[in-house]
């Protein structure tokens, strides 16, 4: 069993790297990759040096890109220049843009609020979270912690995922926070730079977005930069939709990947290597690329 989606505190998880790695030890996994978000800092950590872990890691990393003003997320794996990821995501990830980020971010969706009449306690909001974290998600729990919300916020109130993918990132949505005013990774050059490093890109989680026609958007994708693969298994995509997204990438000869997008207590639901219990994922979905 493999997992190649997987979050520690050197973005948004909760975990550190050496408790992945025992939880990974312990659920024998063969193959995984730690993708923080726009980072490969992890793969500097101690940790790694223990040999808690006795299957193979696969460097990797999850990269934010935009494209057409949407919001999507790029995996690199086998990256063999951590520094080049490092050196590239300064002018987009540096403290001072992170930090600018949360305020406009928090700022605009409780503007959002207001006008809505959405009940909320700016001083039960948690305070001094990483910068790696996204404020959105504390805001959210604020807001699921007034039951009157329920009714207006609708089917944004089912999950966390909803709220954020057909709410604040989607330009159709009345809950749409805009655009925000920091430097944009868009999605051809954050191909380039995975494939300088020299990795290879894969389109994350591509149900997670919940786009109208996903295959649509993916085709649209490789018309502006060829992928080399696709994140078929993920918990975002049913039985249904992972054969969907199995049967286009091996039509179109890219290769796949799978992994449970583990964050540790932010996703209590998710656990590592099963997702919410059905992944599974074997070696042999990654043999075609992964040791080449």
């Amino acid at each position: 069993m493999i997992d190649m989606h997987i979050h520690t505190t050197y973005s948004d998880g909760d975990k550190t790297v050496e408790e992945v790695l025992k939880t990974c030890e312990e659920k024998k996994l063969e193959y995984i990759s730690i993708t923080d978000h726009n980072t490969c800092k992890q793969y500097e950590d101690n940790a790694l040096n223990k040999n808690i872990f006795t299957g193979k890691i696969i460097k990797g990393v999850e990269m934010n890109a935009t494209f057409k003003n949407k919001k999507i997320e790029v995996l690199g794996y086998k990256i063999k220049e951590p520094k080049i990821i490092e050196e590239w995501s300064k002018k987009f990830f540096s403290e001072k843009v992170l930090r600018n980020e949360q305020e406009e971010s928090k700022r605009k969706l409780l503007d959002i609020c207001d006008k809505k009449g959405i009940i909320y306690d700016e001083t039960k909001i948690e305070k001094d979270i990483p910068l790696t974290d996204y404020i959105t998600i504390y805001i959210y729990k604020e807001l699921m912690r007034h039951k009157e919300n329920y009714e207006i916020l609708g089917e944004y109130a089912k999950s966390l995922d909803v709220f954020i993918r057909k709410g604040l990132m989607n330009p159709d949505s009345e809950y749409y926070t805009g655009s925000v005013n920091i430097p944009k990774p868009q999605y051809t050059d954050v191909i380039d730079v995975i494939h300088k490093a020299g990795g290879l890109a894969f389109l994350a989680h591509p149900f997670e977005y919940r786009f109208n026609d996903t295959i649509n958007f993916i085709k649209e994708l490789k018309k502006e930069k060829e992928l080399d693969g696709i994140e078929c298994f993920h918990p975002s995509a049913n039985e249904e939709e992972r054969k969907l997204l199995l049967k286009y990438a091996k039509k179109n000869n890219l290769y796949i990947s799978g992994g449970s997008d583990y964050h540790g207590k932010k996703k209590p639901d998710i656990e590592i290597g099963i997702g919410r219990g059905n992944l599974n994922i074997s070696k042999e979905t990654i043999k075609e690329w992964v040791d080449l």
